[in-house]
């Protein structure tokens, strides 16, 4: 295969051809068309042409017609086009360029000028061509690296995660079923008319990275009230209550080292601190109400109540799926925002194949089955 570059010459006049053949042919491979209909041809084999030397004046469709064309169609629009004509005028050069021409020579022709022209213009397209490649190339890496970062970021905020539960080894896969209930809330919820304009793809896929902190907290607190069997008592329920200003003060902590805001941060920070905010006002830390209340938190209040009753826990057995629904039922418009729990409970039954596929075990498996 010759490495010369392939030059297309489109005019309809056999003498001019001639004398550009004879120019050209030394240095380049030529191929000629003598109409507009061919040289578009032309144009789009393959491999194309590395320029196009483009007449004006043809029958037919004109150079003009033919340019526009070109640039018009993404298989020919980065091939650089000169214009040979005997159209002297300003207003012919600036409409030739204004079509996407990048040259604009004039006849009689000199054959050192076109040499000279053609060679510069080949030049500047091999190293378009080049950074253009070069680009793919820092897109594609740009690519991997974002994703590889979106996985570090998953794994390290599950791991963040995990090790607030490993204090309270009978959540197991807690932060897991959490997670994707949150998810499977938030699309529901996505076509709702008070919650939609809020819950983009975006938003919950952020929801869903950050639901795993929610109780990051409990890092901070106690053993002796964390793993406590029984009933807590006032003293103790008031430390326990801290592990919300706990989470939102670690992680608003880690916010403060970024160079700017980050909508990962402030959603977990929300989750954090006000997923035991009830919509009656009635939860805590700050006893907010209704839309007070994230609606971040008022998901994660849900799942997390959801899971609590079906799991097991060092107070209770956990609870049937029937049962557990049956409480949350209760709880609309007090503890839970109704229109969310409403939402829910149309999904509950996706929900209980989340916290099949994540059981702890084989017994909160038929626990969850058990109608009682």
């Amino acid at each position: 295969m010759s490495s010369k570059k392939t030059v297309l010459i489109v005019d309809d006049t056999p003498a001019n051809v001639s004398l550009l053949n004879g120019v050209l042919k030394d240095r380049y491979q030529v191929k000629i068309a003598t109409n507009g209909e061919k040289a578009l041809k032309l144009a789009k084999a393959d491999p194309p042409p590395d320029l196009i030397l483009l007449d004006i004046m043809m029958p037919g469709m004109d150079g003009y017609e033919v340019c526009e064309r070109l640039k018009a169609d993404s298989a020919t629009v980065d091939i650089p086009v000169m214009f040979l004509t005997a159209k002297v005028t300003v207003e012919d050069e600036t409409r030739g360029l204004a079509i996407g021409a990048v040259d604009y020579i004039t006849k009689p022709i000199s054959p050192p000028i076109v040499l000279e022209r053609v060679k510069n213009h080949l030049t500047l397209k091999e190293a378009r061509d080049v950074l253009q490649y070069q680009n793919h190339i820092l897109e594609d890496k740009v690519q991997d690296r974002t994703k590889k970062m979106g996985e570090l970021q998953d794994v390290a905020m599950e791991a963040m995660g995990a090790l607030a539960e490993s204090r309270d080894p009978e959540t197991g896969n807690h932060i897991r079923r959490t997670q994707w209930y949150v998810k499977l809330l938030a699309e529901k919820l996505s076509d709702h008319p008070r919650f939609k304009d809020d819950l983009s793809p975006e938003k919950i896929t952020l929801l869903f990275k950050s639901a795993p902190l929610h109780d990051i907290g409990k890092v901070g607190v106690p053993d002796a009230i964390l793993l406590k069997p029984g009933k807590l008592t006032d003293e103790e329920f008031e430390i326990m209550k801290l592990h919300t200003v706990y989470g939102r003060d670690a992680l608003a902590a880690a916010e403060k080292k970024l160079s700017e805001p980050s909508g990962f941060l402030t959603i977990a920070k929300e989750i954090a601190y006000s997923h035991q905010e009830k919509w009656d006002g009635s939860g805590y830390p700050e006893g907010l109400s209704g839309d007070d209340i994230p609606m971040s938190a008022r998901l994660m209040a849900i799942a997390d109540v959801y899971d609590a009753l079906i799991s097991r826990r060092v107070y209770k057995p956990p609870f049937s799926h029937e049962k557990s629904i049956g409480i949350m039922r209760e709880g609309r418009g007090s503890h839970f925002d109704p229109d969310m729990l409403d939402a829910f409970l149309e999904i509950s039954e996706e929900c209980r194949k989340i916290a099949e596929t994540y059981a702890d075990s084989e017994e909160d498996v038929q626990a969850n089955t058990n109608k009682l």
